[in-house]
């Protein structure tokens, strides 16, 4: 039955301040996770995660890294307790570098050379706004896109789910689409707290230099196939990744039509293997009969475990 499982890593604005500290404390795996991330990056990850201050966690340069070295260490640490291969795997924006680090296609230093590269391109783009739309009316994004675009840039950052949308653009313009929207009977539009327009074009410079850095990377082919952001489709080739690495980072995030995909190849269960249960929430709302399980410290990894050990009948290492 473990085939019907799929691994899911959370993205940018699920970190807080001690995330994976008991994870480093009770998991050896784990804290050769934290360890190497220190020297490989040449900066305290583990420091940054377990103490903060929050100022910093949340500056792009050092949200990336962070999020990826503390989901990859929640990973080995449930690797340790259950041998669990998933069917795909898939990751919110920055979460697809972990998903590729569950397939196989880097090893874990360069997964975090790359995010690391990839944060810091992303860090010098300025300028810009992005918005959550919530429960906005059938057709009305794309009107609203429309109209607001004859005061500038906008466009969708992430297709979260059937009722979380965000944009992403010039200031004038996503305000534009944000006020026509609550005029269509949107519930919500929540400006985000974030340093530029990310997922939209203003970051095509940054994706054609790590084009440049990518093109040098070992990269694998996939030993289980990751649903990609920019297409929501199943990728196991290397120079796959090397395409789609670079414009993911100024294309929409595709993750409703991720879930869909999953779902639609007989994924019936969704583990959420990083900080917070943002992915989960979002995963019930594209298709509340799916199960879902976060694993983000030591109490929700045992609790996941002890439930998968009793309804997939599978061993533990």
């Amino acid at each position: 039955m473990a085939k019907n499982i799929a691994f899911v890593f959370p993205g940018q604005g699920a970190q807080s301040v001690g995330m994976g500290k008991d994870l480093y404390e009770n998991y050896e795996c784990s804290k050769k996770v934290f360890e190497t991330a220190d020297k490989v990056l040449g900066k305290s990850i583990t420091d940054l995660c377990f103490e903060g201050p929050e100022d910093s966690l949340k500056q792009t340069v050092n949200t990336q890294p962070c999020i990826v070295t503390m989901s990859i260490a929640a990973l080995e640490a449930f690797k340790n307790e259950l041998n669990i291969t998933p069917r795909f795997t898939a990751g919110h924006s920055l979460g697809e570098y972990c998903a590729m680090y569950c397939s196989g296609v880097m090893d874990l230093e360069t997964t975090l050379k790359a995010i690391q590269k990839r944060a810091d391109l992303m860090n010098q783009v300025k300028g810009g706004s992005m918005a959550a739309v919530l429960n906005a009316p059938q057709g009305a994004i794309e009107s609203a896109i429309k109209k607001a675009s004859e005061n500038g840039y906008v466009d969708v950052a992430n297709y979260n789910s059937p009722v979380q949308v965000v944009l992403t653009g010039e200031e004038s313009a996503v305000s534009k689409a944000g006020e026509l929207l609550l005029d269509a009977g949107a519930k919500r539009v929540v400006p985000l707290a974030v340093s530029g327009a990310f997922h939209s074009k203003f970051l095509e410079n940054a994706g054609k230099e790590f084009s440049q850095y990518v093109k040098d990377l070992d990269i694998s082919c996939a030993s289980i196939p990751v649903i990609t952001n920019v297409d929501a489709s199943a990728t196991i080739s290397d120079k796959d990744f090397k395409d789609k690495m670079p414009r993911q980072i100024y294309s929409s995030v595709h993750w409703t039509q991720t879930i869909e995909n999953m779902i639609k190849n007989g994924v019936d269960t969704f583990i959420e293997i990083g900080p917070g249960k943002v992915l989960s929430g979002l995963i019930r709302k594209i298709n509340p009969e799916v199960k879902t399980f976060n694993i983000s410290d030591v109490s929700s990894l045992n609790s996941t475990v002890e439930t998968l050990k009793q309804e997939l009948s599978v061993s533990a290492f």
